[in-house]
């Protein structure tokens, strides 16, 4: 395959699969995704700050979780410059709570507004916990999506001059953010306009064994989160909720997917793309040559591309 592929391939009709965007781990580290936390350990709501460009660390009490809460959040030159409104990237980590992450992430953002490829935005870096799946835990325990939709999204608009309504927000993410990413773009399409799903997972129907993880870790995963139900797996799944939602999901939102060619989880994106296709979802799908399970090396490669898909998205809203 030649780069070429990566240019978004306009509106077909696809999806992806797998997580949430975080760096290239460093040597001696796995970016697979970590066996999951002993189920007695306490959801961690409160991060340490990440120091990083332009990057801040807040705390924001929360209803559904009944305490606080962390995140970061990278605000662009202009913001301190204009009184305008701005757009917002809800960007979600992969497994393992992704501050390392953060840096990185933010680098780019920066440099890409800084040459003018990029209108500025902000970018809200979300506390998805270690494994929290973006999603409301069965038991109760770790209410994620629920914190994210009723309680982070109203306290950014809040806090910050952002444009506040669908065509304004974005969200993306890499392996388990890009699972969150569908998850939450799909469900509530009259609050995300975009959303971009590279690297994602777990997107098949049923949680019995995942790509980069064992049996083992995917029952434990599929016992904490979803009360070890596979008909709740299902139920709340990106698969799930674009069946439900495809008319209004096909009709306004910009979906695109993202996977690198040598990704382990590549037959579960493909297939998911292929579910997209039969539901009528126009989305991009792009495959990038040689690249594994490597979020950094596939954004590389995705280039000028990446901002591209990011300059339609928010290029109509002018932010006043």
């Amino acid at each position: 395959m030649s780069l070429r592929f990566l240019a978004p391939l306009l509106l077909l009709p696809a999806f992806l699969s797998p997580g949430c965007a975080a760096p290239t781990p460093p040597p001696g580290t796995s970016s697979a995704p970590a066996q999951p936390p002993a189920a007695t350990s306490a959801p961690a709501w409160v991060t340490r700050a990440v120091p990083a460009p332009r990057v801040t660390h807040h705390v924001f009490a929360s209803a559904a979780t009944k305490g606080n809460v962390s995140y970061h959040l990278y605000l662009p030159a202009a913001y301190a410059d204009e009184t305008r409104r701005f757009p917002v990237v809800y960007w979600l980590h992969g497994s393992g709570g992704g501050l390392p992450g953060i840096p990185v992430v933010a680098r780019r953002f920066d440099a890409a507004i800084e040459a003018g490829k990029l209108p500025p935005c902000l970018v809200v870096f979300v506390n998805g916990l270690e494994m929290g799946m973006y999603v409301d835990w069965a038991d109760g325990s770790a209410p994620v999506e629920s914190m994210i939709i009723r309680d982070l999204l109203p306290h950014v608009d809040a806090t910050f001059r952002t444009i506040a309504k669908r065509e304004g927000r974005l969200l993306d993410g890499f392996s388990m953010g890009g699972y969150g990413a569908a998850r939450l773009g799909f469900k509530y399409p009259e609050l995300f306009r975009t959303v971009s799903l590279a690297g994602a997972g777990p997107l098949q129907s049923e949680l019995r064994s995942t790509p980069r993880a064992s049996r083992l870790q995917a029952e434990e995963l599929l016992k904490r989160v979803y009360g070890g139900d596979q008909a709740a797996f299902l139920e709340v799944s990106p698969r799930k909720l674009a069946e439900r939602n495809a008319k209004k999901v096909a009709q306004e939102s910009l979906v695109r997917m993202v996977i690198g060619e040598k990704d382990e989880t590549f037959g579960n994106n493909e297939a998911f793309h292929r579910h997209l296709e039969a539901l009528g979802i126009p989305h991009g799908w792009t495959i990038v040559p040689g690249v594994g399970h490597e979020p950094e090396r596939v954004f590389a490669a995705l280039g000028d591309a990446n901002w591209e898909f990011y300059r339609k998205a928010f290029g109509v809203h002018g932010g006043k």
